[in-house]
């Protein structure tokens, strides 16, 4: 685990001097290679604090419960002894992890030792890290720490018990020890005084206007949804479960059934959009998007909880332009970037480079990271394309309408209700019929210069820039409908972002002209010629083995 060799003066004056509170557990040996360091001992603190919280969720509705029963003394007697134990446990644990956590930088390696009775040693090279992303939750800002993770841009399959082993992640250090690992190990600039870094370009930065797109996402009604099961779940702790329909039937009998239905659709849309907006708010406040000189791309974002994620550009392989049908119709789009070494999973946002914002910001961050112009136009594809989507769409109408005829006909639907579900089956159809012609024309692909654009989708259309040196491999896709149609799915497998971008349901002879004009030679083994027809010698077609 450890290396010999010539030791760096500059490097062990930068590695060796811990941050306050960072505690070397050895002294180098022979002036070679600098002490183990300790996490921050603050951590305990934050455990404490965090578990309490946690503790004290859980502890009022228990408190509740058992004292509606016996008395709320005796409820007391029981949870705080409670509660004190828990968190005296979470401490005595967090400090044993303390106690046996060690990292330190040599000038070749970034280590990690910990663990009491089952010990772990990671240790990966230094000319392998590609992303040191710093991170704080409310309570670790309050101590000034941040936890740091260090990886080496490595994908590694999802499913794997703990930590991957191409990630070291120090939780947590001094926010100052944090910000002089990264510029060590990224070999970035160091960070001024002033928190400033020289010669950083800001490519984009937080406008609280961008704010009025938060709610135009499907989030709004889940997590309205998410609010109204909350509530339900509270009433039944509290032995209330029978309150909303209650207070519904004195609304009805107050208002009417009509307005009681248009009341309650405004509260839950309300509470989905406000819930939206907070989430938002958290997440990408203070948001920034740097280049820094060093070829490094960095997003800052967070309200209480920070987070910075660091992009080497060489690893980036394109831009994909997120347009959701409610963002899409205020004229707005994501930013995301396509690169190796980062979570692709859609709970994941470490990808995403510009939160929903106007197209003009969109298209300058694009601009900007990958050189490319979005807006253009695109190839369409056949009308075969369109008739597919609208025979999808009229047969989910049928599934729809039979379902609301058993329900008005064969079940006890009361007349007023039989009218709302007829009403909404109707809306519904028509919409899956505007979805599918969407859909249709959201579809398009072509080559821009170095990328291969493909586009796609309707509730969430996606618009991709892939570099064409990016492309690893053709996947050839042809259902027994889409060969009836002369259609055919050319999707282009890549190692960065979501590995795979779809030209869906393309015409099967020019998509495959295509894919060989996007990436030369790489579809030739899998093609043929005709042979040349006498009265056209100089033509010739492909056509797939």
């Amino acid at each position: 685990m450890s290396d010999t060799g010539p030791a760096d003066p500059a490097f062990d004056h930068a590695a060796a001097a811990p941050a306050p509170d960072s505690v070397a557990t050895t002294t180098p040996t022979a002036g070679d290679e600098p002490g183990w360091l300790a996490l921050h001992r603050d951590t305990v603190k934050v455990t404490g604090v965090w578990v309490f919280i946690l503790a004290l969720g859980g502890a009022i509705p228990t408190t509740i419960g058992i004292g509606s029963g016996t008395s709320y003394g005796t409820a007391l007697a029981w949870v705080v002894p409670a509660v004190v134990l828990v968190v005296l446990v979470s401490a005595i644990a967090d400090y044993v992890r303390w106690r046996h956590s060690r990292y330190r930088v040599t000038p070749t390696r970034m280590e990690q030792h910990k663990g009491m009775v089952f010990t772990t040693k990671r240790s990966l090279g230094r000319e392998r890290i590609r992303t040191v992303d710093l991170s704080a939750d409310p309570v670790q800002r309050v101590f000034g720490l941040v936890k740091v993770s260090i990886g080496t841009g490595e994908q590694v399959e999802a499913g794997g018990p703990g930590q991957s082993p191409q990630t070291i992640v120090l939780d947590p250090v001094h926010r100052d020890e944090g910000e002089r690992l990264r510029a060590l190990l990224l070999d970035r600039a160091p960070v001024a005084a002033d928190g400033t870094e020289p010669d950083v370009r800001v490519l984009a930065r937080w406008d609280p206007g961008w704010l009025r797109f938060a709610p135009l996402s499907f989030w709004t009604l889940a997590l309205a949804g998410i609010a109204v099961g909350g509530l339900f779940q509270v009433l039944n702790w509290f032995g209330r479960e029978s309150l909303p329909i209650d207070t519904t039937r004195d609304i009805v009998e107050d208002i009417g059934a009509t307005q009681t239905l248009v009341l309650f659709a405004v509260v839950f849309v309300l509470v989905g959009a406000v819930a939206t907006l907070a989430l938002t708010l958290e997440a990408w406040w203070a948001y920034r998007l740097e280049r820094e000189p060093g070829g490094t791309l960095r997003v800052r974002r967070g309200l209480l909880t920070t987070r910075s994620v660091s992009i080497e550009e060489q690893r980036v392989r394109g831009v994909e332009i997120v347009e959701p049908l409610g963002v899409r119709s205020a004229g707005a789009a994501r930013v995301d970037v396509v690169t190796t070494g980062l979570r692709t999973d859609p709970k994941s946002e470490a990808s995403t480079l510009l939160p929903a914002a106007p197209m003009t910001v969109a298209a300058s961050v694009a601009a900007a990271v990958a050189g490319v112009r979005p807006g253009g136009r695109l190839r369409r594809h056949p009308v075969a394309a369109r008739t597919r989507r609208l025979r999808w769409a009229l047969a989910a109408d049928v599934v729809l309408a039979a379902a609301v005829v058993w329900l008005t006909v064969a079940s006890p639907v009361r007349d007023f209700w039989a009218v709302v579900l007829t009403v909404l089956a109707a809306a519904c159809c028509v919409a899956l019929v505007l979805l599918a012609g969407d859909a249709y024309r959201s579809l398009g692909h072509d080559l821009d210069g170095d990328y291969l654009v493909a586009r796609k989708g309707s509730l969430r259309r996606a618009t991709v820039y892939l570099q064409r040196n990016g492309i690893i491999g053709w996947r050839l896709s042809q259902s027994v409908f889409q060969r009836r149609a002369g259609l055919l799915t050319l999707t282009a497998t890549t190692a960065a972002g979501a590995r795979r971008y779809s030209v869906v349901d393309a015409d099967e002879h020019e998509v495959l002209d295509f894919g060989a004009e996007a990436v030369p030679g790489l579809l030739d083994p899998f093609l043929v010629r005709d042979a040349p027809v006498a009265a056209e010698p100089e033509q010739a077609a492909f056509r797939e083995r």
